[in-house]
């Protein structure tokens, strides 16, 4: 399979050749970027309703890699917006999940970037810098590690265990 962040990698294909190595995230996360498909090494981010450290995180090179995010499944308001998703692109990031918010949904939907979220609603988050880097996340029962591979596609979410 191509491991190239800009190859296009469909979900169902890959778990069909490896399934017993990759997990399935079976929230149904919305399709929001400019890019259907896109993979990478993941990082991660935990923080609730602050996006402080995904600015800051985002702002750094990317090399390829998707930004996980555990926002802790909140809606109230938008961890990244377009500012922030045009900084991922000039930086070299794959893409972004969010577990929780975006905004500025359609200026996004513009970037050559993969982007799953929950949803988007306009209201600006914290920016205190509360939370987490690098840490391993827990989302829908799934364990996201840094380091290890991600693949997204309109069909949902695989990673390697």
């Amino acid at each position: 399979m191509p491991e190239s962040s800009t190859d296009a990698v469909n979900t169902a294909d890959l778990f069909d050749e490896r399934g017993e190595e990759l997990d399935s995230v079976s929230v149904q996360f919305q399709s929001l970027g400019g890019r259907s498909h896109f993979s990478g090494p993941v990082r991660t981010i935990r923080c609730f309703e602050d996006n402080a450290l995904v600015k800051a995180t985002l702002g750094t090179p990317g090399n390829g890699a998707v930004l996980v995010v555990d926002g802790g499944g909140s809606l109230r308001t938008a961890l990244m917006g377009d500012l922030i998703a045009a900084s991922a692109v000039e930086n070299g990031w794959a893409g972004v999940v969010i577990y929780g918010a975006i905004r500025d949904r359609v200026a996004i939907a513009g970037l050559p970037l993969g982007v799953k979220a929950l949803g988007s609603n306009p209201r600006k988050s914290a920016k205190a810098g509360a939370g987490e880097t690098d840490v391993d996340l827990v989302i829908d029962g799934v364990t996201v590690r840094p380091g290890r591979r991600i693949w997204c596609d309109p069909d949902g979410i695989l990673l390697e265990r």
